[in-house]
């Protein structure tokens, strides 16, 4: 039930909450960093087979299969004694099994390159002969089997090459790949982090063609980080990192016709056309190409399909917004090519249509002032499209189908919270994944009705420390921080609060476009920290401000233009509303956040110092002409067009407005939010004369890990929160 903040915290907080009985001892920073002690589980080495049939697990003696229908366990279906290489035993870090069951892909000696790309050395077992193949004898990105078995391919140091399984003979496809100038079947730094794709090559259905993309960095101004590690000079590394309002790769789809040896170019327009070709898939025959399209803008979307064999190419659907048009993963063709199911904001709400192949509207399939969060697939035989929503409120998303002649659609998954699903191939089966905010998640296998069949992870072990330990939990409401206007909230209190005393509250921020922070769901580490500062007195917030997802595209998208304005409007209101209250202390208030919510509480801090005492910023942009092409174009237009929306509302500008407390945390070797955001702030700082704390992590990249990096970071914070909240 939702309700106002005055009504809900007026009851969360105005009473004082009883000690509780047995209560056991307070989390320690240990408890979450170190030993693992309240880490969730998840059903180990999860596929699915024999379309659906069947499932697997990898375990130490190797695949083992299950039978969905009965959970019957079928036995070793790959025991791991096959799973050797010249009679050594490979340390196999993922196994896949072919859709047919013919043959294993083995990665081993995985390196990690970015946020979503890495390369391995491959193998492939044939199960028939327990033949073990090589792929390569160097590294290799984005390996793909071809359906029919027959052949593979994979990009080694920017280059596309195919694999005869039979013969073992390679046939390299382009010739000119080269790391920082061209890369073919491999995705450029920020389409891979802002389109969110690393896999560039895709067979055809039949197996006869390939498509993968090629990007052409020579244009694109090169990014240097410098790694210490323990040399005596640091290293360099360059790569290529379009900042706002610079050159982007030159793009294109290119399809080789593996039979005839023949590529073309799919005629998307000029490579060094200033667009973006965000999504390139097959339809289900080997003859349409589909590829997406979009201005620099990103206002403008069109979805065009390609002649396979001769590249030409018409556009079939497109949209246009006076702010963006979002990418998503929605496009789902039926089988036959009868038709396509997408997504669209058309109405101000996500929701889902049906197409003819020819882009005429058949019908739209939900509709509402709710959302859609993601498409899960199509079931024709079933005719149903399954999907999650925000349905009911934007903290939570259910999971549910919808018959493709429209109707209203039908929950499928019961209980409290969030709830996520992975379909089987044939539709008939999902994993369920249910969790709430303080609750550990609890993994189901269901049939395509929702009816349970077996509980694959309870975390029953979990979920029984988290009970005895009696951890403080939170309570989710909508605040309202003016007439006009209610924001998502949770609130997390001390387990005893004493009469007359005044807390101190910590506000937890991310508020970056279509994100959420108010999510009841398993938040692992961050709900642990969050309980163990309740435990040592704070009051712990978070608000979802305008810009945030789940409430439609006005929400969404009314920040658009001036990214940060409104966002730190409405946590400072949110923060006023806080400061009413009886046992808020409102001369400290903090806040928090990090990579948009270090930008979003550096802002807070600059533009607000009368309200927020202090707070840390981890990661965070100080001014977006720092920061990549896409996001940010996508969200303020170009620097030269909207010079006054990147740089009123930049932290590194405002900072000689900084009053209160302030901890700036950085790593040195942060690919994605550079360092030289946290040196822009600190020159900002230095030239106002303005104090400050900062802590610096050298090497370690945006997510700061890596031994006990985690540990001592969440220490550091811990520690400063005490010592000035």
């Amino acid at each position: 039930m939702i309700r106002s903040l005055l009504v809900v915290l007026a009851l969360v907080l105005a009473v004082p909450t009883q000690a509780q009985n047995g209560a056991s001892r307070p989390l320690q920073l240990s408890d979450i960093w170190a030993s693992r002690e309240f880490a969730a589980r998840y059903f180990p080495g999860f596929q699915w087979h024999a379309g659906g049939k069947q499932y697997l697990e990898m375990t130490p003696e190797g695949l083992r299969a299950y039978n969905t229908a009965t959970s019957q366990d079928l036995g070793l279906l790959v025991p791991a004694a096959d799973m050797a290489y010249n009679g050594k035993p490979l340390e196999v870090q993922e196994a896949r099994i072919t859709e047919d069951g013919r043959q294993v892909l083995l990665f081993t000696n995985v390196e990690p390159i970015y946020r979503r790309s890495s390369k391995a050395l491959v193998y492939v077992l044939e199960r028939a002969s327990k033949k073990v193949t090589l792929a390569d004898t160097a590294k290799v990105q984005n390996f793909a089997l071809s359906p029919d078995g027959k052949r593979a391919a994979y990009a080694v140091r920017g280059n596309v090459l195919v694999l005869e399984m039979a013969s073992g003979r390679r046939t390299q496809v382009t010739q000119d790949g080269a790391p920082g100038k061209v890369l073919n079947g491999v995705a450029d730094w920020v389409y891979e982090e802002e389109f969110e794709f690393a896999q560039a090559i895709h067979w055809s259905p039949d197996s006869r063609r390939l498509a993968f993309y090629r990007f052409d960095e020579s244009r694109v101004p090169e990014y240097n980080l410098q790694y210490w590690r323990k040399a005596l000079y640091p290293v360099d590394y360059r790569y290529k990192y379009p900042k706002a309002g610079e050159p982007n790769s030159d793009v294109s789809v290119l399809v080789y016709d593996v039979e005839g040896g023949r590529t073309v170019r799919a005629q998307t327009g000029p490579p060094e056309a200033d667009q973006y070709l965000p999504r390139m898939a097959w339809s289900r025959t080997g003859s349409i190409l589909s590829i997406q399209r979009m201005n620099r803008l990103q206002n403008f979307w069109e979805l065009l399909h390609c002649d396979a064999a001769t590249g030409a190419c018409q556009v079939v659907l497109s949209e246009r917004d006076p702010a963006y048009v979002e990418v998503t993963d929605n496009l789902t063709y039926l089988p036959g090519n009868k038709g396509m199911v997408t997504s669209s904001e058309r109405t101000g709400y996500r929701h889902l249509y049906l197409y003819t192949l020819e882009g005429k509207l058949q019908r739209a399939l939900t509709q509402g002032k709710w959302e859609v969060a993601s498409v899960y697939g199509v079931d024709e035989k079933a005719g149903k499209v399954y999907f999650s929503a925000h349905r009911n409120d934007a903290a939570h998303t259910e999971v549910y189908a919808v018959s493709l002649k429209g109707g209203e659609p039908v929950r499928l998954t019961p209980g409290e919270g969030s709830h996520e699903a992975e379909f089987s191939p044939d539709y008939g089966y999902f994993v369920h994944t249910q969790s709430t905010f303080g609750r550990a998640p609890v993994q189901t296998l269901r049939d395509a009705a929702g009816k349970a069949i077996k509980v694959l992870e309870a975390n029953a072990e979990l979920q029984k420390k988290l009970d005895d330990a009696r951890l403080p939990q939170a309570t989710f409401s909508r605040m309202r921080v003016s007439d006009s206007l209610e924001l998502e909230s949770w609130v997390m209190k001390p387990p005893v609060m004493e009469p007359g005393k005044k807390y101190p509250v910590l506000m937890y921020c991310y508020g970056g476009p279509g994100a959420q922070t108010v999510k009841d769901d398993w938040s692992g580490p961050n709900y642990l920290w969050f309980a163990m500062l309740a435990q040592q007195g704070f009051i712990v917030v978070s608000v979802d401000n305008r810009g945030t997802g789940g409430r439609g595209a006005a929400f969404k998208k009314a920040t658009y233009g001036r990214l940060g304005r409104l966002e730190s409007d409405d946590q400072a209101a949110a923060a006023r509303a806080l400061a009413k209250l009886p046992y808020v202390d409102a001369s400290r208030i903090g806040i928090w956040g990090w990579s948009f919510g270090g930008y979003l509480t550096s802002l807070c801090l600059t533009r607000y110092p009368e309200i927020f005492r202090g707070g840390i910023a981890v990661a965070p942009v100080t001014n977006w002409r720092y920061y990549d092409s896409i996001y940010t174009e996508r969200y303020l237009g170009l620097p030269k067009d909207n010079a006054a929306g990147y740089d009123d509302n930049s932290p590194a500008v405002l900072a000689g407005r900084l009053k209160g407390r302030y901890l700036l945390v950085h790593g040195t070797g942060d690919d994605n939010v550079h360092f030289q955001n946290a040196v822009q702030m600190v020159n900002g700082l230095v030239a106002a004369n303005t104090p400050f704390e900062s802590a610096y992590y050298p090497d370690r990249h945006h997510g700061i890990s890596g031994g006990k990096t985690r540990i001592h970071l969440y220490g550091k914070m811990t520690d400063w929160l005490k010592g000035n909240l």
